[in-house]
């Protein structure tokens, strides 16, 4: 079906003539006055629709125009409009714009000037759909504060609901940033200890001198600096879940008492001779390769069995699908409020940049990146150098002659606007192109149009 388009003109001239260059690509809804333009708005609800200011009973100003405007975009606002005014009415395109337009023409409208408008506006317009009907689907989803609909996250997600009801030690492998800490508390609060605590310990991050008294807990005098009894993470984690994140960082001593604590669920604090029991299911997760470490003797056989009675995946985000786009828009929304920078979507550009990355750091990466965008961004749409993955920022070579192709058009481009101060009829003359076509070519490589 071809998308519908509201033309709204007291002038029939005007509205067949705009029909017939229009009704190829679009459903043309027109309408000549206020009262028939929303009621044909209403009845049709289209994406994007195109207003004469001057309508009837008072042709000779825009109040009628203004009021109409003003009532679509009560009714969705999120409709895209286009004013048209008159060559010396800039007072009006600006107010129209402040109302919640998205552009305006000047009379007399070029037809292909209009065509690119019109197309760019049902581009946005479909891109602000998807991301709401992202939000609507959430919940199929969200699972326990982590997100993601592709197969590999769904697989993770069924693999998460099947190992939590029981008892058994959980492995979570995975590089670096792909969550694994929001799946072991996913475990744990999908399972009979969710009311117990959810104590995190980072073995990579305390040193090796300290981590024994971290994890078991220390008496008074046991060491220098030990003034008081000290309990430790396992102690704590009595009744609930013991997370262990970079378990290959586990200093070799430690691996043996760990172990026995593992078989026995008994321990002795440092510097103490009681035997202390507790009942705490632990979940490790590491991004170490834990069987190469073992061959190497860095990682006891006996524990690694012991810890990877069952094995979770996290699969990196480049492998996620759609996933990076669902978790970029997510990431826009919570830091755009944050920032009251509430306006802010991705240019088509941005979109195609998240998809094209690698994605090294995975989820933890694309947040920090969107996070400095929103900060960063000077206009209402994020960039892919806002985002700071730009060819070269993101130290990416074309990997086709197309992409090689636009790469090199969008510099040129970008660097003659920059010359012209933006102004497109300058820029069109110094390419050699025309400005329609100059148009066509920075909606085709997402240049926002200052």
């Amino acid at each position: 079906m071809k998308p519908k388009l509201l033309i709204v003109d007291d002038d029939d001239e005007i509205r067949t003539q705009m029909k017939w260059a229009l009704t190829a690509d679009y459903e043309i809804v027109m309408a000549e006055d206020r009262a028939s333009g929303l009621e044909a708005f209403r009845t049709h609800k289209p994406a994007v629709a195109l207003l004469d200011l001057g309508l009837p009973p008072r042709a000779g100003d825009t109040e009628e125009g203004f009021a109409l405007l003003a009532e679509i975009l009560a009714v969705d606002k999120m409709t895209k409009a286009i004013v048209i005014t008159g060559q010396n009415e800039r007072e009006h395109a600006l107010r129209a714009i402040a109302t919640g337009a998205y552009d305006f023409l000047c009379k007399p409208v070029n037809m292909d000037e209009l065509k690119i408008l019109i197309k760019r506006c049902f581009h946005v317009a479909g891109l602000e759909r998807e991301n709401r009907h992202l939000w609507q689907n959430l919940g199929d989803g969200l699972f326990e504060g982590m997100l993601g609909t592709g197969q590999k996250t769904q697989e993770m997600f069924s693999a998460i609901r099947k190992v939590a009801t029981t008892e058994a030690p959980v492995l979570l492998l995975g590089e670096s940033g792909t969550g694994k800490e929001k799946a072991a508390l996913a475990v744990h609060c999908r399972s009979p200890r969710s009311g117990g605590p959810f104590i995190a310990i980072n073995c990579g991050a305390i040193p090796e001198t300290l981590i024994e008294s971290e994890l078991f807990g220390h008496e008074k005098g046991a060491f220098t600096g030990a003034h008081v009894q000290r309990k430790g993470r396992i102690e704590t984690a009595d009744g609930g879940t013991l997370f262990l994140d970079e378990i290959g960082e586990l200093p070799a001593p430690l691996q043996v008492k760990f172990l026995r604590f593992l078989q026995e669920q008994r321990f002795t604090r440092v510097g103490g001779r009681e035997e202390i029991k507790t009942n705490v299911r632990v979940i490790a997760a590491t991004n170490a390769n834990l069987k190469s470490n073992i061959q190497d003797g860095k990682f006891r056989e006996d524990l690694f069995y012991r810890l990877a009675v069952v094995t979770i995946n996290l699969p990196p985000l480049r492998e996620r699908g759609e996933d990076a786009k669902l978790l970029a828009q997510i990431f826009l929304q919570r830091f755009a409020t944050e920032n009251g920078k509430t306006n802010l979507t991705f240019q088509p550009e941005a979109l195609r940049a998240l998809t094209r990355h690698t994605w090294p750091g995975n989820i933890r990466e694309l947040e920090n990146r969107v996070k400095r965008a929103v900060i960063m961004a000077d206009n209402k749409r994020i960039t892919s150098a806002d985002l700071e993955l730009t060819q070269e920022a993101g130290g990416e070579r074309p990997t086709t002659l197309k992409e090689a192709r636009e790469a090199v058009e969008r510099e040129m481009i970008q660097q003659v606007l920059q010359r012209h101060a933006g102004k497109v009829s300058s820029a069109a003359i110094e390419l050699g192109i025309s400005r329609p076509t100059l148009y066509e070519l920075m909606e085709k490589l997402g240049i926002q149009r200052e």
